[in-house]
């Protein structure tokens, strides 16, 4: 019966990101020129701006806690607006707590492979080759920032 239900169904898990190799760029030109800039492979503002704004997100789609908040309503956006902007700030704290404490990481974490997309292609010159991205929390299947033979950047499953 078991079996018979699972077939049906199928897995009831969350599906892994499809393990293929994504071109970020044509051209790996000024890749890793700005290493220094701050993020250094570790992602800390990608990894904190992308949480603020599925914050956001869900916090719009849903009914404010405070029955005194219309729902769309400038209030509500503004109510949306603080809490994740609170939450941004204590990510970035989290953050920068772990580099001074000299574990900075060479890591970058995305919620989709959409995103981890879009801000590679956007902040390249801040990427290290090598630089490991975590995709939607499994780190046993990362990729990594690699150029291919004919010079294209590409996120590579490891």
């Amino acid at each position: 019966m078991l079996l018979v239900a699972a077939a049906c169904f199928g897995c009831a898990h969350t599906q892994q990101p499809e393990r293929k190799v994504y071109v970020i760029s044509k051209d790996a030109s000024g890749v890793g020129s700005d290493v220094g800039s701050g993020t250094g492979g570790a992602g800390a503002e990608a990894y904190c701006n992308e949480m603020q704004r599925q914050c956001f997100k869900d916090c719009w789609n849903r009914n404010p806690e405070f029955s005194s908040i219309k729902k769309g309503s400038g209030m509500h956006h503004e109510h949306c607006t603080r809490t994740c902007r609170e939450e941004f700030m204590r990510c970035i704290q989290a953050q920068e707590k772990i580099e001074s404490q000299g574990l900075k990481k060479r890591e970058l974490h995305f919620p989709t492979v959409d995103a981890a997309l879009e801000w590679l292609r956007e902040h390249k010159a801040e990427v290290a080759v090598g630089t490991v991205v975590v995709v939607a929390g499994v780190i046993a299947a990362p990729y990594v920032v690699a150029i291919a033979a004919g010079g294209a950047l590409i996120l590579a499953p490891l």
